[in-house]
């Protein structure tokens, strides 16, 4: 036996630990002057810019619904008078108002199914196709998104001509089909789907880009995981992309509610300036009152009630919104 083995191992103390600083002496954390007055504060221009651009208009708006304001009023050549709520009884007890809010809806409705439907289908069909050709494509769909509605509106009414038109000439290529003078602005419906045709491409671009984002977070784990488990492309797409891209839908769904019923420019120009009846949404029918027949008055009120209509829309979004969040 050696000494080293017979020699019994020193036990060394454990280091000592340096006290803690006293309270006086610690870092304070660098908090914030001002506490909740500074988001107001960085947010105020922008409010206030918000309140000279919209709070005049929307307060003179909702003033001239309950008056009588017509060209005399206008001119000076009599004074504007109180009516109460007379602008809105006259509106609401018009069979036409009614008739112009249900083609609004329809019209809306048809819009918003078409645009989500189709912006789905193209913005799933870009995560499969190579690196160069959904570029191409993207490109494609930032320049018609990009594309006034002015020049958009004319292309489409060359498309759809009664006697040069594209469209016409594609569908008499078919066999038994004769479409050369066809006039699809003959007939109201006709005439509606060719405008909502011409506002689903125009919004079309602006939901694919938003989806194509959105797929991005779609985690690949779930994916293969639902496809190891036997789902078809129907079931990952239902039980796992979808629920991912609610919030998204949601999000377009609304907005595209809120523009749909909101549209003017398309239906103003395609007809000329002058919409007939039958072509009339709560826009140009607030447009008509106001600026054709020269009853500011009601057409105020017809405005005020479609920014009700839009409000409550928006409503609903953020019920919606908010019980996502709870959720998550």
């Amino acid at each position: 036996m050696s000494a080293a083995d017979t020699t019994t191992p020193v036990k060394v103390p454990p280091p000592r630990q340096a006290p803690p600083p006293p309270a006086a002496e610690r870092p304070r954390a660098n908090r914030p002057s001002g506490g909740a007055a500074v988001p107001w504060l960085l947010l105020a221009p922008c409010l206030l810019i918000l309140a000279g651009v919209m709070g005049y208009p929307l307060a003179r708006l909702v003033t001239l619904s309950f008056q009588k304001f017509g060209q005399s009023q206008l001119w000076g050549f009599q004074p504007a008078e109180s009516v109460g709520f007379d602008n809105f009884a006259k509106v609401l007890g018009d069979g036409e108002f009614w008739t112009v809010v249900f083609r609004t809806i329809v019209f809306a409705a048809g819009a918003v199914v078409f645009t989500m439907v189709i912006g789905m289908a193209i913005a799933l069909l870009l995560q499969r196709v190579s690196g160069w050709l959904k570029v191409l494509i993207n490109i494609v769909l930032v320049a018609s998104w990009g594309m006034p509605v002015i020049v958009a509106t004319t292309v489409f009414k060359w498309l759809f001509d009664s006697d040069y038109g594209v469209f016409n000439a594609l569908l008499s290529k078919l066999p038994g089909v004769e479409m050369i003078g066809h006039n699809w602005f003959a007939s109201g419906p006709e005439g509606l789907a060719v405008i909502m045709l011409l506002v689903v491409w125009g919004a079309v671009p602006f939901v694919v880009i938003t989806l194509c984002a959105g797929l991005t977070q779609v985690p690949k784990e779930l994916e293969e995981a639902a496809r190891l488990d036997g789902a078809g492309a129907w079931g990952v797409f239902r039980y796992v992309t979808l629920p991912v891209l609610k919030p998204i839908i949601v999000m377009l769904t609304t907005l595209s509610v809120i523009w749909d019923m909101g549209v003017f420019p398309q239906v103003f120009v395609m007809r000329g300036g002058h919409p007939e009846p039958e072509f009339q949404v709560l826009n140009t029918y607030s447009y008509d009152r106001a600026f054709v027949v020269n009853d500011y008055a009601q057409g105020s009120a017809i405005a005020l009630i479609t920014v009700l209509l839009l409000l409550g829309v928006v409503a609903v979004y953020m019920r919606q919104m908010l019980k996502i969040g709870e959720v998550e």
